[in-house]
């Protein structure tokens, strides 16, 4: 059984997710946000009523995952590819420490601060503090998905170099 075209394609379809995501994250920063943030406490409530059919967390949970298991299956499928492999290791790693370990552990406790509790539990003033270290923390998010696609890219490109070297080196494969 030839690996090869499937593992070709969980690498492909890795780099294309990771690049939506980036994309996505991207455009939450630049679009999304300066309309969350820019009059603290109101614009959460006006941001909070724009979002109730959908919002991030209906988009970037489901996409992260996808990004992950793909960036695994790759990982798994290429694991031969040695100018390939730690790549995509970093950009798995990225992913999951950089987005799933730190959303947790920083951002999901400032979005209960800022869009659950509000101005019922705290001050005008803490919730800007909350709302631009949310922010400064973003930015770090926004640079390792660049990093996590960047890597992904890189070791997509060593694979399809190497499947070129190998349909030189053996034709018949």
């Amino acid at each position: 059984m030839r690996k090869q075209p499937i593992s070709f394609a969980f690498s492909l379809m890795n780099l294309w997710v990771l690049m939506i995501l980036f994309g996505a994250i991207f455009f939450e920063t630049l679009i999304i946000y300066p309309n969350i943030f820019h009059d603290i406490p109101r614009s959460f409530e006006t941001g909070m009523a724009f979002m109730v059919v959908k919002g991030p967390h209906d988009f970037f949970p489901p996409v992260g995952t996808l990004a992950l298991l793909t960036g695994i299956g790759s990982l798994i499928m290429n694991w031969r590819v040695k100018p390939a492999r730690y790549w995509i290791l970093s950009s798995v790693l990225i992913i999951f420490i950089g987005e799933y370990l730190f959303s947790m552990a920083y951002f999901w406790p400032k979005n209960t601060i800022m869009f659950e509790e509000g101005t019922t539990v705290h001050s005008v003033v803490f919730l800007k503090q909350t709302a631009q270290a949310f922010q400064t923390g973003h930015w770090f998010r926004v640079a390792g998905c660049a990093a996590a696609s960047a890597c992904s890219f890189k070791g997509f490109l060593n694979i399809y170099r190497y499947r070129i070297t190998l349909r030189h080196v053996h034709p018949e494969s």
